[in-house]
């Protein structure tokens, strides 16, 4: 945490190095995050990209008060999935297919994953919002049970049980 809080001092002194690190710290976690949440893997990559630069613009207003910064950004991927979902119900779009983009890809391999995406879509659809909240930080962010508590506001008891 001590290393993290002076990559961030550095990152908010316009040290590229430092917000670098930060980044590739990071942008697995969100971008899995937001995958999951909006089940569009190339819109996925665009809002993850959004994160991380409304994070560089604002980095200066970060303040330390125990929780890590990691949490800041979920808070920021967060705002950006609504605003997706908000812009989303105004225009309709055809996502494309995945698996036509790339011809090196194998067929099967590019159907079946597909397949189990959408699986875990529909699954996480019969959830609560608060449970996939829970799953979407804690598995595809990767964070863990004290952290997701921490950014949901509840008792790590309560994530436990969600």
């Amino acid at each position: 945490m001590q290393d993290e809080e002076n990559l961030v001092r550095r990152a908010q002194q316009q040290n590229e190095e430092a917000f670098t690190q930060l980044y590739e710290e990071y942008f697995d976690k969100i971008y899995r995050y937001i995958t999951l949440k909006i089940g569009n893997q190339t819109e996925a990559e665009d809002l993850t990209q959004q994160v991380f630069v409304k994070a560089l613009q604002s980095i200066s207003s970060f303040r330390w008060k125990g929780i890590p910064f990691s949490a800041w950004l979920f808070r920021i991927a967060h705002n950006q999935v609504v605003d997706y979902f908000r812009k989303e119900k105004k225009y309709t779009t055809t996502p494309l297919d995945e698996s036509l983009r790339d011809g090196a890809i194998d067929p099967q391999l590019a159907v079946e994953q597909k397949l189990d995406i959408e699986q875990l879509i529909l699954a996480t659809k019969q959830l609560t919002k608060a449970q996939r909240e829970v799953i979407s930080l804690r598995f595809a962010g990767e964070l863990p049970i004290a952290q997701v508590a921490r950014i949901m506001g509840k008792s790590e008891g309560a994530v436990k049980a969600l």
